[in-house]
């Protein structure tokens, strides 16, 4: 029973994590509205908030063909632009990234790579302890960064 009870514990903690991070995805989304290339990162962070919702209603989906295709084309690509982002701000030297929107935009695109790639395969099994600390970490990050952010 004790088993049992700690696996429906870890498993609805790690359904409120992915439904922080589709919540949080999704505002993500919202707010490049203005961005004079809206649609090229409204989509970068749509796709990880559809995921993050579809793994929340239904766990094992992970192991879908279609959700693990999705997860890893979006892994690829916005690891390529975080890459070419990271690489400007270290050769304009930039140390506060949080002041410049490069800066958050490399730090939303390695955000989605590091939470699809924590996701993926999580259907397998019950979701260990190291997964579930790793997640609530992740999951309170971009929340606690935007509120520093718009506080200075």
């Amino acid at each position: 029973l004790k088993n049992r009870m700690s696996v429906s514990f870890s498993q609805i903690i790690w359904r409120v994590c992915n439904l922080c991070m589709s919540v949080f995805f999704s505002l993500a989304t919202y707010v490049q509205i203005n961005d004079p290339d809206a649609v090229l990162w409204m989509a970068g962070y749509a796709v990880p908030a559809g995921l993050c919702f579809l793994l929340c209603c239904q766990p094992q989906i992970t192991e879908s063909l279609l959700w693990r295709r999705m997860a890893d084309l979006h892994v690829l690509v916005a690891s390529a632009f975080g890459v070419i982002l990271g690489w400007k701000l270290y050769k304009e030297g930039i140390t506060d990234i949080f002041q410049q929107e490069e800066g958050r935009e490399c730090s939303g695109l390695l955000l989605t790579v590091f939470w699809l790639l924590l996701c993926r395969h999580s259907g397998r099994s019950s979701v260990g302890s190291v997964r579930i600390c790793t997640a609530v970490g992740i999951t309170v990050f971009p929340f606690i960064t935007w509120i520093y952010y718009y506080m200075n």
